[in-house]
């Protein structure tokens, strides 16, 4: 007969793994954002990945800051395929985090040159130009999508969209559409979907606008899908009436790829999944992977999509360097996301500004 103890608990004879004590915010100290988003590393589950998150953004910006060789330079008129620092850092997300208040959070990196290169999808453009022209409300996940319907407003999860905001958008887009359509005409030129985004935001002239600041700062803006959305029912009713406006997708392509062949280090942030995640990543496979990788977004690797997919399954791909120590947060963006940047960009922003970061 077994001895019960012995079945119960097998005697611990490989220390190995125990590297670090789990140990949470000590609330006795006081209240200190700063030491409180710290403790998350040691705090087990998604806060510890989210504590790791941080170093990995943290080592992006450090290497950013090393100098750039200079057989690195390159000097062509194309701006997108520009080295500019020493780690190019790619921002991907969806669509619904523009329709979100995590717009704001997204133009502050853009505003202040945080990133190199956006990939986002068709209403992750067109929610931030509507947005200057009229605003977004606070809804209510249970709202009857019958009844919203018959009164002229759309629902993304807990978000209204009166049908008004279209049509303002539509009549704000569809001039320069006309002005796009005699330029291709009259001077021969090729338009993109990153050149119609950088003419957008030119055209909307609002700071409040991510893409205002990403034409001005002259980050590009890549959108391998942009007629899956408002902008694109506005480009079929534009072709309807006034036909003949072209798009070269291949272009941009070529331009994002060289942008991840040219990088010296390449990190990229990722918010959400679908395209814009498999865009970027595809990008960096062109350079045998990325140097840093976060992710975050709640999909499961189970059904074998790409959105899903943990890091690892684009490490095998050579989407991300074998090397590489890339997170994954199984979160929620609108609730991590703010926290990532206070914690990593925000804090190299505001010490440049000022010498110091304000702790609580």
């Amino acid at each position: 007969m077994n001895n019960p103890e012995e079945a119960i608990l097998v005697k611990t004879t490989d220390t190995k793994f125990l590297k670090e004590k789990v140990t949470g915010y000590e609330w006795s100290e006081g209240l200190d954002y700063d030491k409180l988003l710290k403790s998350y590393l040691h705090t087990g589950f998604q806060a510890t990945n989210f504590g790791l998150a941080v170093d990995e953004i943290n080592k992006m910006l450090e290497c950013r800051k090393l100098h750039i060789p200079e057989d690195k330079y390159i000097d062509r008129d194309d701006q997108f395929t520009v080295v500019r620092n020493s780690c190019t850092i790619f921002l991907g997300y969806t669509s619904n985090l523009v329709s979100s208040g995590l717009r704001e959070t997204i133009r502050f990196l853009v505003q202040n040159k945080m990133v190199d290169c956006i990939v986002t999808t068709a209403g992750g453009i067109e929610e931030d130009f509507i947005k200057c022209l009229s605003p977004t409300f606070l809804g209510d996940f249970n709202l009857d999508g019958k009844l919203l319907r018959e009164k002229g407003i759309n629902r993304i999860g807990n978000l209204l969209v009166p049908n008004d905001n279209y049509c303002a958008f539509e009549n704000w887009i569809i001039p320069i559409f006309d002005k796009m359509l005699q330029e291709q005409k009259d001077k021969r030129l090729l338009w993109t979907p990153s050149r119609m985004i950088s003419r957008l935001g030119e055209e909307i002239a609002n700071e409040e606008s991510i893409y205002y600041w990403a034409n001005r700062n002259q980050i590009p803006v890549f959108c391998p899908a942009l007629t899956d959305g408002s902008i694109g029912d506005m480009m079929f009713m534009h072709s309807l009436r006034n036909p003949g406006l072209v798009l070269d997708i291949i272009e941009d392509l070529k331009r994002l790829n060289l942008m991840a062949m040219r990088a010296i280090n390449s990190g990229v942030i990722i918010l959400g999944g679908g395209v814009i995640k498999h865009h970027i990543c595809n990008a960096n496979l062109m350079r045998n992977g990325a140097d840093f990788a976060v992710y975050l977004n709640t999909g499961l690797e189970y059904d074998g999509s790409d959105s899903g997919a943990r890091p690892d399954e684009a490490v095998s791909w050579g989407k991300i360097r074998k090397d590489a120590r890339p997170v994954k947060i199984h979160a929620e963006a609108t609730l991590m996301f703010p926290l990532l940047v206070a914690q990593t960009f925000a804090k190299q922003v505001y010490t440049s500004c000022s010498g110091d970061v304000e702790k609580k």
